[in-house]
């Protein structure tokens, strides 16, 4: 019997799979957003078989850490997010699939997808 934790993690698993397969289709380069109770990370991916990453971000970083005192708050997904859309516009990337692992479009990944927008980045 699973642990109603395992469960909740394996239906984000499943909703994260089948976002995935819709983005592989396109073959775009991805803006993917991790979090935790503590933490957000957001990183550009490239779409080619290889994967490399082109931009990244997280609330660990000391310059992050030192301006915020809570990283797992919208606040700090708000900086996250135009952190990572500056890094992005300066590697010449402005289009990118959002691809949230599953999570739900609410809370900290909306904060996070609306000040990267408000930087530049278009998805």
């Amino acid at each position: 019997m699973l642990f109603k934790k395992n469960k909740k993690k394996m239906i984000r698993l499943k909703r994260s799979i089948y976002l995935r397969s819709k983005l592989k289709k396109n073959s775009s380069i991805r803006l993917v957003i991790h979090r935790t109770s503590r933490h957000i990370y957001a990183q550009i991916i490239s779409s080619h078989p290889n994967s490399k990453v082109l931009a990244s971000a997280s609330t660990l970083e000391k310059n992050v850490k030192s301006a915020i005192k809570y990283t797992g708050n919208k606040f700090a997904a708000k900086k996250i997010g135009k952190l990572i859309a500056k890094r992005a516009i300066l590697q010449g990337i402005k289009n990118v699939s959002f691809d949230r692992s599953g999570f739900k479009y609410h809370g900290r990944i909306s904060e996070l997808a609306k000040s990267a927008r408000e930087e530049g980045l278009i998805f």
